[in-house]
C-alpha cells in the first residue's frame, strides 16, 4: 500500500513539473514572439502610458508639425537613391541614400523599434542641410528590408558595419557619423564595441537601452507585472534558438566599454519606456570622449521634438569638438 501510494505521489509529482515546464516554455515562446518577431507598427500593448505633462505634451507637437512640414518640403526637392546590402545570413537590405554634393560627410540614421527609415527622416534632413550625405537603412525586419526576427541592436550592429563598408568602398575619404534613436541609439551603441575602420568619427545615441534583458525585463514589470525569471530566462534560450542571440549577450553597456570614438547619448528625463536611468549607465561606461545631454520633460523619443535648437546644436557642436567634423 506504501509502495502504491508513493507511487501515485510520484507520477502526480512529475506529471506537476511536466505541466510546469510545458506553462513556462509556452509563456517563454510568446514572450519571444511578442518582442522579437517582426511586427508593422508599435502596438499600445508595448508603449507604457506615457508621464509627460500636458505643456511638454503641447510643446513636442507644435514642434513635431513644424519639423515634418520642414522635412516634407526637403523631401519634395531631394534627390534619393535606394541601396541594397545582402546581410552575413543572407537577407536583403534597404536603405534610401540622401547624396550632398562632393561632401565626405555622412550620416547613417538608425530608426527605432517596429518604426522604419521614414521616422529617421527629421534627423536626415537637419544632417543633410548641414552638408552630409545621409544613409537611411530599413533595419532588419523592418520596412523594406527583409528577416523575420527583430535584431534589437544587436543584430544590426553587424549590418550597421556592412553599411559602413559600402560607403568606404564608394568613397575612402568619407568622414562617417552614426545617429540612432530608441532601438536605433542601443544599435549604434552595440556598433561602438566592434572594430570600426578610422572612417567612423562619432556616435550620436538618443535613448537607447543598456540591454535586450534590462528592457525586457522592464517591460515585463509594466506591461505584465511578472519578474523575469522564469519566463524572461526560458525567452531568451528560445531567442537565441530562433534570431541567433541571448538577451543578456546583447549589451549596449558592455559594447561602449570598447568604444573607441566620441560618443553624444542623449535623452529625455521623462522617460518611462527607455528608463532614463540608463542613458547614465552607459554614458559613466563609455571610456571616450563624451558627453551627456538630458532634454527637461521629453519622453521616449521626444528629445529632438521637444527641444529642437537645443538638440540638433548640442550635436553638430559635439560632433565639431570631440569629433573634428
Amino acid at each position: 500500500m506504501k509502495k502504491k501510494t508513493k507511487r501515485v505521489i510520484s507520477i502526480a509529482f512529475g506529471s506537476v513539473l511536466v505541466l510546469l515546464f510545458c506553462v513556462v516554455f509556452a509563456g517563454g515562446m510568446y514572450l519571444n514572439n511578442f518582442a522579437i518577431k517582426r511586427r508593422t507598427s508599435v502596438a499600445a500593448d508595448v508603449v507604457p502610458e506615457k508621464i509627460t505633462t500636458s505643456e511638454a505634451d503641447a510643446q513636442i507637437a507644435e514642434n513635431g508639425e513644424r519639423l515634418w512640414n520642414e522635412t516634407q518640403e526637403w523631401l519634395s526637392s531631394v534627390e534619393s537613391s535606394v541601396k541594397q546590402i545582402e546581410s552575413s545570413d543572407g537577407l536583403q537590405l534597404k536603405a534610401v541614400f540622401f547624396p550632398n554634393g562632393t561632401s565626405d560627410l555622412y550620416l547613417i540614421a538608425v530608426h527605432g523599434y517596429s518604426a522604419s527609415r521614414q521616422s529617421m527622416y527629421d534627423v536626415a534632413r537637419v544632417y543633410h542641410q548641414k552638408g552630409y550625405n545621409v544613409l537611411a537603412p530599413d533595419n532588419r525586419a523592418h520596412g523594406e528590408s527583409e528577416g523575420k526576427w527583430v535584431g534589437m541592436g544587436w543584430l544590426d550592429r553587424k549590418d550597421i558595419l556592412l553599411w559602413i563598408d559600402r560607403i568606404v568602398s564608394e568613397n575612402p575619404a568619407a568622414k562617417i557619423v552614426l545617429h540612432g534613436i530608441s532601438m536605433g541609439g542601443a544599435a549604434v551603441m552595440m556598433t561602438s564595441g566592434e572594430n570600426l575602420p578610422v572612417n567612423v568619427k562619432g556616435i550620436v545615441e538618443d535613448c537607447g537601452y543598456t540591454s535586450v534583458w534590462d528592457i525586457f525585463a522592464d517591460e515585463m514589470d509594466a506591461l505584465f507585472h511578472l519578474p523575469s525569471f522564469p519566463l524572461l530566462n526560458v525567452a531568451s534560450g528560445i531567442g537565441k534558438l530562433q534570431a541567433g542571440y541571448f538577451y543578456g549577450e546583447a549589451s549596449s553597456l558592455e559594447a561602449v566599454k570598447k568604444a573607441a570614438v566620441p560618443i553624444l547619448f542623449i535623452h529625455g528625463s521623462e522617460d518611462n519606456f527607455v528608463h532614463t536611468e540608463m542613458v547614465h549607465k552607459v554614458y559613466d561606461a563609455c571610456p571616450t570622449q563624451k558627453q551627456k545631454l538630458v532634454v527637461e520633460g521629453a519622453g521616449h523619443g521626444q528629445s529632438y521634438q521637444m527641444e529642437p535648437e537645443l538638440y540638433f546644436n548640442t550635436v553638430f557642436d559635439f560632433l565639431s569638438s570631440a569629433c573634428g567634423i
